[in-house]
């Protein structure tokens, strides 16, 4: 139930923590997959990873702009082009603004242009790529599969004490009011696309994933994991099982619902 082969599958932000684990875990169960990001060299060193090296056939990377009209439908058409059709799509790109430091302002001088920014590549990239999908499962029958990668902070509030101390990319985090509200946005977005898809046999879902290790410092981990029944916070790898599940038939009668991939974070 969960083979993918002769299915294929778009992911955004292919590139990045973990989309590039999203794109291995595909190809390893069959799919072909088209892997786009903004970033042309990180997609060269994920094209040249020995275990997507060696699937060279079934995988196509493609640097793109998403929250362009036009680079979407290139991409689209390209992969398209490429491999005939497409089954499967997953809306994982997400942005932090070129000026990482910005988007961690507190909300009190949070700046309107950086919230336009991190919305552009959060929800409105994700609507592109989601009409774009739309379209091409419309047009070759059988239906399909829509992902889209929220947040646990989409579904509920952050407790701003775990952030007491923390350090990454280069200062101090939170979790900025742009990030749960457009990783909201994604949640009852991909809830309207069921209901609206349903008729086409297109099926749409989220995955709201806990914190995940990345390099936040020893501070940060302790006070997260310490709000975290299983104890730590999630490896990368760790939400492959989700896509794989809402990618292949063995979620053929699942449409509309949020996969929470938390370590019970919201249990409680």
């Amino acid at each position: 139930m969960f083979d993918l082969t002769g299915k294929v599958a778009l992911v955004t932000g292919a590139a990045g923590l973990l989309g590039s684990q999203f794109v291995e875990a595909l190809l390893s169960h069959g799919a072909a997959v088209v892997a786009a990001d903004i970033d042309e060299s990180a997609l060269e060193r994920l094209r040249l990873r020995e275990t997507i090296a060696r699937q060279g056939e079934r995988f196509q990377g493609i640097a793109v702009d998403i929250i362009q009209p036009n680079s979407v439908a290139d991409l689209f058409r390209d992969a398209v082009d490429r491999f005939g059709r497409i089954d499967v799509l997953i809306n994982n790109a997400a942005g932090k603004s070129a000026d990482v430091r910005a988007f961690f302002t507190p909300f009190e001088r949070y700046s309107l242009d950086i919230w336009r920014e991190v919305m552009a590549v959060n929800l409105d990239a994700a609507f592109l790529c989601a009409q774009a999908a739309f379209n091409q499962f419309v047009s070759q029958g059988g239906g399909g599969s829509i992902i889209n990668i929220a947040s646990v902070y989409g579904v509920v509030a952050s407790d701003n004490r775990i952030y007491e101390g923390s350090d990454y990319l280069g200062g101090p985090i939170n979790n900025p009011a742009v990030y749960a509200a457009s990783k909201g946005g994604v949640v009852n977005f991909s809830r309207w696309l069921a209901c609206y898809g349903a008729k086409h046999g297109i099926r749409s879902n989220a995955i709201a994933p806990g914190g995940v290790e990345s390099g936040q410092n020893q501070i940060f981990v302790e006070r997260y994991s310490n709000r975290v029944p299983l104890g730590r916070m999630a490896r990368p790898h760790e939400m492959t099982g989700a896509v794989l599940y809402l990618a292949s038939d063995a979620s053929s009668y699942m449409t509309g619902q949020t996969l929470v991939v938390d370590g019970g974070l919201t249990a409680w």
